[in-house]
């Protein structure tokens, strides 16, 4: 892990970020959370059940090399399912990497969470806007492409047909989580511009 301060952005920078991972009509009147020093505070309160924030890289796989990397920066903006379920336990590593726990110590932390149930599949409906062109993924070295995200329980993409020749789904299993991740990938960012695939002119 490189200095805290390196995580860090100025509060007005990361609330209009974390702003511009969904659609204004959605990102308005969502709860905004910023990073602080000992973890995730709001910033802005919200009205509509959804909640905004800009990731950090901490929240790759443990054992992902771009686990520390300080570039990260990810807006995402959860539905009310997602922040009810999915949410807490980026927040919880949040405090354990502010907290100086090594990638050790929050691997064994997770795996003793999960065989007890405290860490529990996502709930039906769970899902997360990423629209952001003003992001910085580390394995992409950029925003990627404009996506939204679907939160399911540990089982192949196959039901989802993702993964497959001229499919738009994509998916994700986790290294620990009782997740799977489907990404869909759509046509606009959130500010409305067109996203630019292969093939496209």
């Amino acid at each position: 892990m490189v200095p805290v301060a390196r995580y860090m952005m100025a509060p007005a920078a990361e609330i209009a970020l974390a702003r511009s991972a969904a659609p204004a009509s959605v990102s308005d009147k969502a709860e905004i959370l910023v990073l602080g020093a000992h973890g995730y505070k709001t910033a802005v309160k919200g009205r509509n059940g959804f909640v905004c924030y800009v990731g950090r890289s901490w929240e790759n796989d443990i054992d992902d090399t771009n686990f520390w990397n300080p570039k990260q920066r990810a807006p995402e903006c959860d539905n009310a399912a997602s922040a009810r379920s999915v949410l807490p336990y980026y927040l919880q590593r949040t405090h354990w990497v502010l907290s100086g726990l090594t990638r050790a110590e929050m691997l064994k932390r997770t795996k003793a969470e999960i065989r007890s149930g405290q860490i529990t599949a996502p709930e039906a409906g769970a899902m997360c806007f990423m629209l952001s062109r003003e992001g910085y993924l580390a394995a992409a070295r950029g925003p990627w492409h404009p996506h939204v995200m679907f939160y399911g329980p540990p089982g192949p993409g196959s039901e989802w047909g993702a993964n497959l020749a001229g499919s738009p789904v994509l998916s994700h299993r986790g290294d620990l989580m009782p997740v799977t991740v489907y990404f869909v990938l759509v046509r606009k960012w959130s500010d409305g511009t067109l996203a630019k695939y292969g093939g496209d002119q």
